[in-house]
């Protein structure tokens, strides 16, 4: 269910450009996102940083993109995206030697230190690459391919992901107690 509601903004976005416009799409983005926002809201009571910071990007550069009819302003807005996160991880973990990942998942993962700051790493290098070929995408191809590359662009983060739980499967022990 979970899943389906993260990529359903992306998919009505993406139906509504075929059918219409990059503007209508962005007005469909910016509303299936107020909802999407709404029921996680309404399935966990509070809104994570990250959904946060997306509704937050989605309502700013999709009103922009709307108001000087300007499209630059929705495709930027991953980049932005995956910059923010990417310098948030960095600095958390460079600057202030913080592990934002294992905050916000070591009471349900219980994973040695050295193998939550390899995730924060590998999160920090995969929204730079995320944020960098966004970029790249957007400058160099068509609305049209960058719209199928929003859509089909969605293999990096299941590959990241999948390869991201193979690795923590292999450090992951049972929490103490919970064997029969």
């Amino acid at each position: 269910m979970r899943t389906l509601l993260d990529f359903l903004p992306i998919v009505l976005f993406f139906g509504a450009y075929k059918l219409y416009d990059i503007y209508m799409a962005t007005a469909v983005l910016m509303a299936a996102t107020v909802v999407q926002m709404g029921v996680v809201w309404a399935m966990d009571r509070k809104l994570q940083a990250i959904h946060q910071l997306t509704l937050g990007l989605i309502l700013l550069f999709g009103s922009l993109t709307l108001l000087l009819h300007d499209e630059r302003f929705i495709k930027w807005k991953p980049t932005v995206l995956y910059a923010a996160m990417g310098i948030a991880l960095g600095a958390a973990a460079w600057v202030w030697r913080k592990n934002v990942l294992k905050m916000i998942l070591g009471s349900q993962l219980d994973l040695p230190d050295f193998v939550w700051m390899r995730l924060q790493h590998a999160w920090v290098g995969y929204c730079v690459f995320m944020s960098a070929i966004n970029a790249y995408v957007v400058l160099l191809y068509s609305t049209e391919t960058w719209m199928y590359f929003k859509l089909w662009g969605y293999v990096f983060p299941l590959v990241f992901l999948l390869g991201q739980g193979v690795y923590i499967a292999r450090h992951w022990t049972e929490p103490a107690g919970d064997t029969p």
